[in-house]
């Protein structure tokens, strides 16, 4: 079964995605803070990400809410691309809104003709490496050392990807 099929068969949640542009970037640096990341992303860093032409941002909104409460955001290369980062908010966790958001870009970058996605993840973060494996990521390498912790130390990072075609 292929990753569109298997969003096919999920439920889906309460949300709709959209395209987000530079003027969210204040929205996306907010809720990259959010991520449990070690360097945060300033507002100018994400609006320079979100207008360029070779990044792919999509955001995710529960309900009627006018501010995204995630986004999922994609450097594109010829037929493959890497996710650079995906956040949903921490009051948004949970309801579903990670894996409509998730789905709706893959979507995108297919319709694009990205063939192969990768991502990397830290290796003790169970719920996204379970909700990409339910994608149909498959673990293709490891980074020793690759994410710094708060504490000074450092995690490893899990090299996935995901065929898309």
């Amino acid at each position: 079964m292929d990753w569109l099929e298997r969003l096919r068969r999920r439920r889906a949640a309460p949300a709709r995605t959209g395209r987000l542009d530079a003027a969210q970037a204040r929205q996306v640096a907010a809720l990259h803070h959010q991520g449990g990341f070690a360097r945060f992303w300033e507002p100018g860093e994400c609006a320079a990400l979100l207008a360029d032409p070779g990044i792919l941002t999509d955001g995710v909104f529960s309900g009627s809410a006018a501010e995204p409460a995630g986004f999922v955001m994609s450097r594109l290369a010829a037929d493959e691309a890497e996710i650079l980062s995906i956040v949903v908010a921490r009051t948004g966790r949970r309801a579903g809104l990670a894996r409509s958001l998730l789905g709706a870009h893959l979507a995108q970058l297919s319709a694009r003709g990205v063939n192969r996605l990768f991502l990397e993840v830290d290796e003790g973060n169970a719920a996204a490496i379970g909700l990409y494996r339910q994608f149909g990521f498959v673990d293709v390498g490891r980074r020793e050392g690759y994410y710094p912790k708060a504490d000074g130390s450092r995690a490893a990072a899990l090299v996935m990807r995901l065929d898309l075609s």
